[in-house]
């Protein structure tokens, strides 16, 4: 790979979305966090300084836990010839006067370190710990560094760090509410299933099926070793919870089962549907915590 490309994916542009109301610095994008500026200063671009890298430290609210070395010694191979093209986003210490926290840019940081550099270029912005958490998670769903797992914990480190609705959250990372409840759903898998999402062995569509079973972690060899497609899985899921011999099989109309997997889907939730020969039923919605019986109020209310 060239030197090029290595900074170009790194420094990827930031796009801007819409500002939902009540919260005016969600759904802007890392851009406009990095340059929060009054109507007047808008015609100039924040202006940059030179820090000290010793005088640097990581975001506490990093949801990236994975920063392989190879990808590092690249970086800092791409810096050593053309410097560091974007300025690393920090805020200032909220405790030790004269120190400065990373919001973005971690990787350049470290790279830089590699590279021998005794100063990297920042923009300074004064960020609360809710947008640094968001803006941390941004830039990397943006390039698309974080794994599922990551992603699912970052989410849930808004939720319960910083009291973030599913809504506030969809704003500030341009993601729909069913995909971040599906994302949430991940971390009820065990936690050697996490791991092997983790480390690419099993991918999110796989995971997400993998809920659907009683026992993702029994299951979890035969779809590694076996090297299963998400279809194939699904097959093996309705092979180990089909009834035993002996016990009444209760078919499900094809139609229902469709409507079960769509409603699933659509709202991040498990979907049954029971209904009579005359049309009488029930729609049954399991749920994982609170937040997501919030979440059922407020697509029936249209809050």
């Amino acid at each position: 790979m060239n030197n090029a490309v290595v900074q170009d994916s790194e420094h990827e542009a930031m796009s801007t979305t819409t500002t939902p109301p009540k919260s005016p610095r969600l759904g802007k994008g890392l851009a406009a966090l990095m340059g929060e500026m009054t109507p007047a200063e808008n015609n100039a671009p924040p202006a940059v300084r030179e820090i000290g890298i010793d005088l640097l430290e990581p975001n506490p609210f990093q949801p990236r836990t994975d920063m392989p070395e190879a990808e590092l010694a690249e970086l800092a191979d791409s810096i050593k010839v053309q410097g560091i093209l974007q300025p690393i986003l920090v805020r200032p210490h909220p405790t030790e006067a004269g120190r400065y926290q990373i919001i973005a840019g971690e990787r350049r940081w470290r790279a830089s370190g590699l590279a021998g550099l005794h100063e990297v270029p920042v923009f300074v912005r004064t960020l609360s710990d809710s947008d640094v958490a968001a803006a941390a998670l941004v830039e990397n769903l943006q390039r698309q560094d974080l794994n599922p797992i990551e992603e699912a914990e970052g989410l849930r480190r808004l939720i319960e760090d910083f009291h973030f609705t599913h809504e506030a959250m969809g704003h500030a990372i341009s993601k729909s509410r069913s995909h971040i409840s599906n994302m949430l759903r991940l971390l009820n898998l065990p936690s050697e299933v996490q791991i092997n999402v983790r480390e690419g062995k099993l991918s999110y569509a796989h995971a997400r099926t993998m809920l659907k079973h009683p026992d993702p972690a029994a299951i979890m060899p035969k779809i590694i070793n076996r090297g299963l497609s998400v279809r194939q899985t699904e097959q093996l899921i309705v092979r180990d919870t089909m009834p035993k011999p002996g016990r009444k099989k209760v078919e499900k109309d094809a139609n229902l089962r469709a409507f079960e997997t769509e409603m699933s889907d659509a709202t991040g939730m498990r979907v049954r549907l029971l209904v009579n020969p005359d049309g009488a039923g029930q729609v049954t919605i399991t749920v994982d915590n609170w937040l997501q019986i919030e979440d059922i109020k407020a697509r029936l209310t249209g809050a």
